[in-house]
């Protein structure tokens, strides 16, 4: 699982990302909030913990922004504002949960775990998706019956994101920015190859297009 962290206290940051790879997560940091807009529109991550008063582009802001342009990986502001007015504008600008400073790293664990529930972030389950076919998150396989379908890279990519976001209408864009890099967005038909294929596998019902914005899978 891959975690983005913006502190810009030099020293909490290296001790959260410490403790965090302790964990067994892969975490990636940043300072301020201009270097971490970046980072964000170049690399996909599963979580973000975002400081909110830092130098640049404020933590509020830029969730707000990344909201704006379709970027809906789960986030968790951690930061010593504790105003209702501030808790208020947290979530408004997007925020899925708000730690205050300073906290236990039992209490981070907490969160990040709810975080990991509720957006089924742990790979280590086996998810129905109809009478007979399962995906396996631990081995990246699709199982009917007996029979294993291995997907590529990219396709797993694409498949697990439809799937954590089951239920949900996912825009085009909204599958480019979390998925591809700005530079090597893919066309509509590239990602209408990849539905098309993921149907023959599992069934042309469990994946709805919806005419001019999207697909869903159900």
């Amino acid at each position: 699982m891959k975690i983005f962290l913006l502190e810009d206290d030099e020293i909490l940051n290296e001790v959260i990302c410490a403790f965090l790879s302790e964990q067994g997560y892969e975490v990636h940091s940043a300072y301020d909030g201009d270097d971490a807009q970046d980072i964000l529109y170049e690399k996909k991550f599963d979580l973000l913990l975002l400081d909110v008063n830092v130098p640049g582009m404020s933590g509020f802001e830029l969730l707000k922004t990344l909201r704006q342009n379709g970027v809906t990986t789960p986030t968790i502001f951690i930061t010593s504002f504790d105003a209702m007015s501030d808790l208020k504008k947290g979530f408004d600008s997007g925020c899925d949960d708000y730690i205050k400073k300073p906290f236990e790293f039992d209490e981070l664990c907490l969160r990040i775990d709810n975080i990991k529930r509720l957006y089924k972030l742990d790979k280590k389950q086996v998810i129905t998706i109809s009478e007979g076919i399962t995906y396996d998150f631990d081995s990246s396989c699709v199982h009917i019956g007996d029979e294993e379908h291995q997907l590529s890279k990219k396709e797993l990519e694409v498949f697990e994101y439809l799937l954590k976001n089951r239920d949900r209408t996912i825009s085009f864009d909204e599958l480019s920015l979390n998925l591809w890099d700005y530079e090597n967005r893919p066309t509509d038909a590239t990602i209408r190859t990849y539905i098309k294929n993921f149907r023959k596998i599992i069934g042309e019902e469990a994946i709805t297009t919806i005419k001019g914005v999207g697909y869903r899978f159900n």
